[in-house]
């Protein structure tokens, strides 16, 4: 049977903060907030619930040339990103074009400052410490990684918080850990999103991250395992993180118990069928380049041996086109909030 592709309508955005609180269905309220939609084959095989990042993203777009049209009309400064990037590398040009390229598609003006992989870190601080007070710049991030020579966290704590569109400053981390409302890093911020899009139930439900980088893995797992009656609700889960060195077989112990697994290791076809219970839910983040053996040229995998998982799981990212569209939909958002936070600042 082939895998359906789940597209959902955009009013879930608000059924789904509504229902989200675990607290309400132990008040009677609601069982479950939205039942699975895997398509059972048999009491024992599944067919995967493709979750298609690529129309979440469109919807999240709709939903921001909105916001970006009323926030305009109210005689407001129209939000502006400014990426910096350091030095020629091919990947991290083509994710800022398209980043720049969506920007605009939505009424979001912005620019790139370009610098050479040579340039001084004590140069580019004070190209940022000129934006961070240029009141035309909305958001401001640096695109990573960075060259050696640079500490990326003196670079990334040189950003202004509010401004800080990647989310990746001390104090937005802080308060992330502190389940209080800051820029949320965008691929943390794009999974989570689409958990709740979808209708993935997360309320006690066992959740495994492979993947505790300070920018991916750690931030989901903080989303997912927190409190959903504070202020910066997440998902009351039971969070386990896996990491670079726990061995295979305790880590196919950890995904065999996993309702939602999230693959964020950077190891191609790292989480195969045999390890991934019936009906869970696989977020796949992971973006590795190999060559494909048939026809010698590159192309793009995840962490997930997704032809074979999605026999078994009940929702799957794809990639291309799971994760990747949602993170820059979410980079968006997160320019539209740092534009109002420069009214506050």
């Amino acid at each position: 049977m082939a895998a359906s592709v789940l597209v959902l309508s955009a009013s879930f955005r608000v059924y789904s903060s509504l229902l989200q609180p675990c607290f309400l269905g132990k008040m009677g309220i609601f069982k479950k907030a939205v039942p699975h939609r895997h398509v059972c084959l048999s009491s024992n095989s599944y067919a995967a619930t493709i979750i298609s990042g690529t129309e979440l993203a469109k919807q999240i777009h709709k939903e921001i040339q909105k916001d970006v049209e009323e926030w305009v009309s109210e005689g407001n400064k129209r939000p502006h990103l400014t990426v910096i990037l350091v030095g020629d590398d091919p990947a991290s040009r083509s994710y800022v074009r398209n980043k720049t390229k969506t920007a605009a598609a939505l009424g979001i003006s912005s620019e790139t400052i370009l610098r050479p992989s040579n340039v001084s870190q004590e140069e580019l601080l004070e190209v940022i410490d000129r934006l961070n007070r240029d009141w035309n710049v909305s958001g401001l991030l640096v695109q990573l990684p960075l060259p050696e020579h640079f500490n990326e966290r003196s670079v990334c704590n040189a950003v202004a918080p509010e401004k800080d569109v990647d989310g990746f400053h001390i104090v937005n981390v802080g308060k992330l850990c502190l389940d209080q409302k800051s820029m949320i890093p965008a691929t943390p911020a794009a999974v989570w999103e689409i958990i709740k899009r979808t209708g993935i139930e997360t309320c006690g439900k066992n959740v495994l991250v492979v993947g505790r980088s300070k920018n991916v893995g750690l931030p989901i797992s903080v989303l997912l395992h927190t409190d959903g009656r504070h202020e910066r609700p997440g998902g009351d889960a039971t969070v386990t993180i896996a990491h670079r060195f726990t061995p295979k077989e305790q880590l196919k112990v950890h995904t065999s118990l996993a309702d939602i697994i999230i693959a964020a290791a950077g190891v191609p076809k790292l989480i195969t069928a045999d390890m991934v219970k019936e009906g869970a839910a696989v977020i796949d983040v992971g973006i590795n380049r190999i060559q494909d053996p048939e026809t010698g040229k590159t192309k793009l995998v995840g962490d997930v041996d997704f032809e074979e998982v999605k026999k078994k799981a009940g929702y799957i990212t794809p990639v291309p086109g799971g994760v990747g569209p949602m993170t820059v939909a979410m980079l968006m958002k997160n320019t539209v909030t740092a534009a109002g936070n420069l009214l506050t600042h």
